[in-house]
């Protein structure tokens, strides 16, 4: 079984004024399905480029990346979009949900853009939502919802057209400790259940006491790869 996303020997240099930053220096790291795998590091480290990497949102200076068995490298804008749309999922801290649909109708979008049938849709959409605890709320739009609720539909939106990872930048960053714990525990519960690979890109302590993985990132490279049993 191919890795669900994989980096190898990647460096990603930005160049600033006169001088460069060398925001990523020769990392490697493959994900395997079904882990539940926290990147952390202090600011400017690396990992939130490392996460854009993976997702297929930015181009690697050097190295390869690979999601799901297919090298990024070799694929066109249009097969990108593509890719980005039917095997990756995103969870942000921001929600990025669209303020004039309901909760029901962010969750499905992607399921939309694929051309799924409807009644495939709605039995995916609902099963999702009721998933991370919305049932009931599916027809209200993003302002009528908690932060926490509005981290819901964003998580029911990754995960609904089964990506082979879910990328999560910070998602517990804009909810207090209460709310973050439940995010956790629903992330946990789709990991358990439904074998949802999840990467976090976090600071969180929340976060990485929960991961069975924790991947620390220093000036670009892996500084420790600790895995829990």
């Amino acid at each position: 079984m191919n890795p669900s996303v994989e980096v190898e020997n990647v460096s990603k240099i930005y160049p600033q004024g006169e001088t460069e930053v060398r925001a990523l220096n020769g990392l490697s790291l493959a994900i395997q399905p079904g882990e539940f795998t926290a990147i952390c590091g202090p600011s400017g480290s690396g990992k939130t480029t490392l996460l854009n990497l993976m997702g297929a949102l930015d181009k690697p200076t050097s190295g390869e990346v690979r999601v799901d068995g297919q090298r990024l490298a070799e694929l066109g804008r249009r097969e990108l979009s593509h890719l980005r749309r039917d095997r990756i999922g995103f969870v942000f801290q921001a929600y990025n949900l669209i303020p004039v649909l309901t909760a029901y109708e962010n969750a499905e979008m992607v399921l939309r853009l694929q051309g799924a049938e409807e009644g495939d849709r709605r039995d995916r959409v609902m099963a999702v939502l009721a998933d991370v605890g919305l049932s009931g709320l599916e027809d209200r739009r993003p302002d009528q919802l908690s932060g926490g609720q509005q981290q819901r539909v964003a998580i029911a939106r990754a995960i609904a057209s089964n990506p082979a990872v879910v990328l999560a930048d910070e998602p517990t960053a804009n909810v207090d400790s209460d709310t973050a714990d439940r995010l956790l525990e629903i992330m946990e519960k789709l990991n358990r259940e439904r074998g949802d690979t999840f990467v976090f890109s976090t600071h969180d302590p929340r976060v990485l006491e929960r991961a069975r993985r924790v991947v620390r990132i220093v000036d670009g490279q892996i500084e420790d790869d600790q895995t829990r049993a």
